[in-house]
């Protein structure tokens, strides 16, 4: 595993995003696990501007959806459903073949992780994975603990987790997560 260090937000965000695009030069049709939030803003940015110069480059390109809020609408604003439609999604013209999505509002949350758990496995496995690191130290709606669950699972949100900016704007809060672990 290389480390690096950057100087600021934009440095690694330009980093981030010329890893991944030179990741999709070595493999069209590369699956990339995408996060929401702040902390890939930029990165997504870069990617989208990247995809105006290079469209072809992103013709293969499969994404699927890091976490989700769950108990809530998916059309609400809060999910991050709309986040990665609007940042990602839409922008890169991704259509449904090649987008795995976690359901917000499931009827049944296992049944859902099942769902997304098998199609990773037919999808063969992530190749590069955008994560941001949550207020209280989460990742995936991962919370801290002194063991993480494996695998696609329903996670037990925190209290700090549920106080996050794209909760506090929702009609309906959540009352789990749906991760990929």
């Amino acid at each position: 595993m290389k480390v690096y260090v950057l100087d600021s937000y934009e440095a690694l965000s330009m980093q981030a995003a010329d890893f991944v695009i030179r990741e999709l030069q070595k493999e069209k049709n590369l699956l990339l696990c995408a996060a929401t939030g702040s902390t890939p803003s930029r990165t997504y940015s870069f990617l989208i501007k990247e995809y105006h110069l290079e469209s072809e480059l992103f013709a293969g390109i499969k994404i699927i959806k890091l976490d989700e809020w769950g108990g809530v609408p998916m059309e609400d604003p809060g999910t991050c459903e709309s986040y990665l439609q609007e940042h990602l999604i839409k922008p890169l013209h991704i259509d449904d073949s090649r987008y795995l999505s976690f359901c917000s509002n499931p009827d049944d949350p296992m049944a859902e992780c099942n769902r997304i758990q098998n199609q990773l496995n037919k999808q063969g496995g992530i190749d590069v994975c955008i994560v941001g690191l949550g207020m209280n130290g989460h990742i995936a709606l991962n919370e801290p603990a002194d063991f993480l669950e494996p695998g696609v699972h329903v996670a037990k949100l925190s209290t700090m987790s549920l106080a996050h900016s794209m909760v506090s704007e929702m009609n309906k809060k959540p009352s789990f997560g749906l991760t990929l672990g």
